[in-house]
């Protein structure tokens, strides 16, 4: 059996879209990091709108890191118009404090500006992360979506969007895109702005040596974490015939592939589920969701069954 996970490394809680008075959230960054570290989170990204009208701001957070605690530079790049005409939101993690301010002085779209793909490739070239963000939220076509090539995931759950709009979901189209062979994983966050009821709903565990920028980063960019709204991802291992899930007590756990392949088992206080792949036979990849008796929900990121 493969194991997905490296349980020797610890896995730390952080949430990867977040936003302070920088731009349109309530809170201080030192106030919205306190809270976070509060609540049990052990990094998160201070993701503020990258726009003129609001100075371009990648949140200076260094100052609130300590052993226990720290962050990770980023902001939400907007640039250039979707199909339906609105500007891009792409969520960007790991940015250098440099990072080059595009035309965009507003949240309308302008001829003149990068085009989302554009910004997403140089983000990425800068060292970081790159999301697709909200895509339910953003109306973000199919078409939209292929056009972002060096994204590394696609927010998948958004719990701001669920709360003020309920538009949470991105897994239509990750899966469309994994269906095309696209090697895309999926993140949980917040979008926190403090103004309703959007924070501390969803968020990754990252498995890393340390929880350091650095640590955290490689880890994302190379997949080994998991997203969250409470259960515990522990484990999971597979060969040809199976899948094996560790996990918190839940209620459900489901394995999906391409198209309609899915197979799921039901019970009380699951911890430990083996899944027969034979639904997913001609499935090339597969991920993994768990759901507790409350409702609440935890996905792996896709595993490729071929290099």
């Amino acid at each position: 059996m493969t194991p997905l996970y490296d349980t020797s490394l610890p896995f730390w809680r952080g949430n990867l879209h977040t936003h302070s008075n920088l731009s349109d959230g309530a809170l201080e960054p030192a106030e919205v990091c306190r809270r976070y570290r509060a609540e049990g989170y052990d990094f998160i990204a201070l993701t503020d709108h990258f726009i003129g009208f609001f100075g371009y701001p990648i949140a200076d957070t260094v100052p609130f890191r300590d052993a226990d605690f720290t962050t990770i530079l980023g902001a939400e790049l907007h640039s250039g118009a979707m199909e339906n005409g609105e500007l891009w939101h792409i969520l960007a993690v790991g940015l250098p404090p440099d990072f080059a301010p595009g035309k965009v002085f507003s949240f309308d779209a302008h001829p003149d500006q990068e085009t989302g793909p554009e910004i997403a490739a140089r983000a990425v070239a800068a060292g970081a992360f790159v999301a697709v963000a909200h895509p339910h939220w953003s109306g973000l076509t199919l078409a939209d979506a292929r056009a972002l090539e060096t994204a590394h995931a696609v927010e998948t759950y958004n719990h701001g969007c669920a709360m003020g709009c309920d538009r949470a979901d991105g897994f239509h189209t990750l899966d469309l895109l994994l269906g095309e062979g696209r090697r895309l994983n999926l993140i949980a966050t917040d979008d926190a702005h403090f103004t309703e009821p959007d924070h501390f709903g969803g968020w990754v565990r990252v498995g890393a040596r340390e929880n350091t920028p650095e640590a955290l980063l490689a880890a994302l960019k190379s997949g080994h974490y998991y997203s969250s709204q409470g259960p515990e991802l522990r484990q999971i291992t597979w060969n040809e015939t199976s899948v094996t899930v560790e996990c918190s007590a839940v209620a459900s756990v489901i394995v999906q592939g391409q198209g309609t392949a899915a197979v799921a088992q039901h019970g009380q206080s699951l911890t430990r589920v083996e899944i027969p792949l034979s639904r997913l036979s001609k499935s090339p990849w597969f991920r993994v969701s768990v759901i507790d008796a409350a409702g609440k929900r935890a996905w792996s990121n896709p595993v490729w069954r071929s290099a």
